[in-house]
């Protein structure tokens, strides 16, 4: 099984364990972000969503030309098929969230993000990886190993610290999706965020937190 099919079929557990626990799909403080993954006919937070598959796929060569680095085609298969919100999910590796994009917007803001990580892990002179989830406890990210696209356990400024699975293909089956009403997300400081762009911008937030406090 692909990575993409692998999101797919978490997609459609999401959802449904959504439909049969509360009787709707996802829902997500948009915060007027739109995004063709809205449900019909929803305007106002937090509206429902449901995964769509892009027209186009995107691409990520941009950045491996910026870089000059090859980057794992997982990348493009996790980050570049779908308009989504994140998932919560419950593992045996503790509770967490995926990211996915929201708009083309959220897409752009990513692709800086990766840049950002990446020049990091240059300049630390550690291996490259690339994030795709944020786990909970300690906010410590989920990356993907760019040489051969093992998921694992890392802490931001550090080398990764316990290998979850060998794929992001064999690593997605193990999540539960967590089903709970939504929730806007919250700045460090305890007040409600203002930031313009609600989705990946927040969660990059917290997972840059730890890595910003030790500078």
């Amino acid at each position: 099984m692909s990575c993409t099919e692998a999101l797919e079929q978490l997609f459609a557990r999401y959802q449904q364990c959504y439909q049969s626990v509360l009787g709707e799909f996802p829902r997500y403080y948009a915060e007027g972000e739109v995004s063709r993954c809205i449900l019909d006919g929803e305007k106002e937070d937090p509206v429902q969503w449901q995964a769509v598959s892009r027209e186009m796929p995107a691409s990520f060569a941009n950045i491996s030309e910026a870089l000059s680095l090859p980057l794992h085609p997982d990348i493009e298969h996790f980050y570049g098929h779908f308009f989504a919100g994140p998932i919560q999910f419950d593992s045996p590796f503790g509770s967490g969230e995926l990211l996915q994009v929201w708009n083309d917007k959220d897409f752009e803001y990513l692709q800086e993000n990766i840049i950002g990580h990446l020049m990091m892990k240059q300049k630390l002179k550690q291996a490259p990886t690339w994030f795709v989830g944020i786990l909970h406890q300690q906010d410590d990210m989920l990356t993907v190993d760019n040489l051969d696209g093992s998921v694992w356990r890392e802490r931001p400024g550090e080398n990764g610290s316990e290998r979850l699975a060998d794929s992001l293909a064999t690593f997605l089956p193990l999540l539960s999706p967590r089903v709970a009403p939504a929730e806007r997300y919250q700045e460090h400081s305890g007040t409600p965020s203002t930031a313009s762009h609600p989705g990946i911008f927040n969660s990059l937030k917290r997972m840059w937190h730890n890595l910003l406090s030790k500078r």
